[in-house]
């Protein structure tokens, strides 16, 4: 296994009318969830969408900045 760490900018689009991982032309990641931003909790939906997406689990995600922004940058 390969212990190296990855980061992502990643955009997320919160109260959206489907949950679902997109990747841009650009690169730009892309997570829609139908989780409102309060609580944490469209922040826990977008790591879960990550680790399926990806194939990972979900404490391998961490997000490094960005907790109130829908501008974030991840680490797996």
């Amino acid at each position: 296994m390969n212990d190296s760490k990855q980061t992502f900018n990643i955009r997320v689009i919160p109260r959206a009318r489907k949950n679902g991982v997109t990747i841009d032309a650009d690169g730009t990641v892309r997570v829609h969830t139908t989780a409102a931003p309060s609580d944490g909790a469209a922040n826990a939906a977008v790591i879960k969408m990550l680790a399926k997406h990806f194939d990972v689990p979900k404490s391998s995600i961490e997000i490094i900045r960005g907790q109130t922004s829908r501008d974030k940058v991840i680490r797996f």
